[in-house]
């Protein structure tokens, strides 16, 4: 089983979730940090990486003793990673998607491909847990590709938690695609319900089940169980604003290991999720 913890926004407390939900799980865990520009999932658990290995995406390379000028790879190219304006072709390796578009598209056969790495990926364990996630190289515009790596590299085998990026872009599209179950943490706040919206309409498009996490839900009021109730959204769990919880995360440690009277929260959650994916 699949679960992706996502927000609407930074600062909801995504990372807590999806870090204690796999603490709290028995058997065979992954935690996957799919956040490849900001991974933060290593600070609270510290695993042990024992791999590492780099992450390249196809590139077009233009032979220009070959090339005519002709513009045909230009013409294909969505992105305008590779232009010919009557001159030999200019690449963009770093708007290139590596979808292979313009080495079909040329009649010269003058286009072929190099890789180039974009980040690594790396693997640990912590406590017979195991860790994945990727880091992004800087100055590097698309994460896509990486977090397809990263979610490959986690394979399919036993409950995989991935912590996706904040927001409704293309890498949280990525991470939760097909996911078995998305976890929305919000806070309830006017902030939090502005950035939930847009998080329940991806999942609804994406047709992917989901629910709602509220936590520091005793601050802000209502809204957020308001909307939820109008749009039959089903609420996880509420996690309190304890400053035993706030504490705690400033030291770069896990809830439930700190503080484990609140392991059941996290235990209920996954009792949820996995009752609503076996209820498909």
């Amino acid at each position: 089983m699949r679960i992706a913890i996502a927000s609407g926004k930074g600062g909801t407390g995504k990372t807590t979730v999806a870090v204690n939900m796999a603490l709290s799980a028995g058997g065979d865990v992954q935690l996957v940090d799919c956040d490849v520009e900001e991974p933060n999932c290593h600070i609270f658990i510290a695993p042990r990486l024992s791999e590492r290995r780099a992450v390249t995406v196809p590139v077009p390379r233009v032979d220009e003793a070959k090339c005519t000028s002709c513009g045909k790879c230009g013409e294909v190219c969505q992105y305008s990673a590779i232009v010919s304006l009557k001159t030999k072709p200019l690449v963009f390796p770093e708007m290139c998607h590596g979808c292979g578009g313009c080495l079909l598209a040329c009649p010269e056969g003058a286009i072929s491909e190099e890789e180039r790495e974009i980040g690594i990926v790396e693997r640990g364990a912590l406590n017979g847990h195991s860790f994945i996630h990727g880091r992004l190289n800087i100055g590097e515009a698309m994460a896509p590709p990486l977090i397809r790596a990263v979610k490959k590299a986690a394979g399919k085998d036993g409950l995989v938690i991935l912590d996706s990026a904040p927001g409704t872009s293309c890498p949280v599209v990525e991470t939760v695609r097909s996911c078995d179950y998305v976890v929305l943490v919000t806070e309830p706040t006017p902030f939090g319900l502005n950035d939930l919206e847009p998080a329940v309409a991806m999942v609804k498009a994406l047709a992917l089940p989901f629910g709602v996490v509220i936590n520091r839900s005793d601050i802000g009021g209502e809204m957020v169980r308001d909307f939820c109730g109008e749009q039959r959204i089903g609420i996880l769990a509420e996690i309190p604003d304890d400053r035993k919880i706030a504490e705690v995360y400033s030291r770069g440690e896990a809830i439930v290991q700190a503080l484990p009277e609140y392991t059941g929260i996290f235990r209920a959650i996954l009792a949820q999720v996995e009752a609503a994916v076996v209820g498909k």
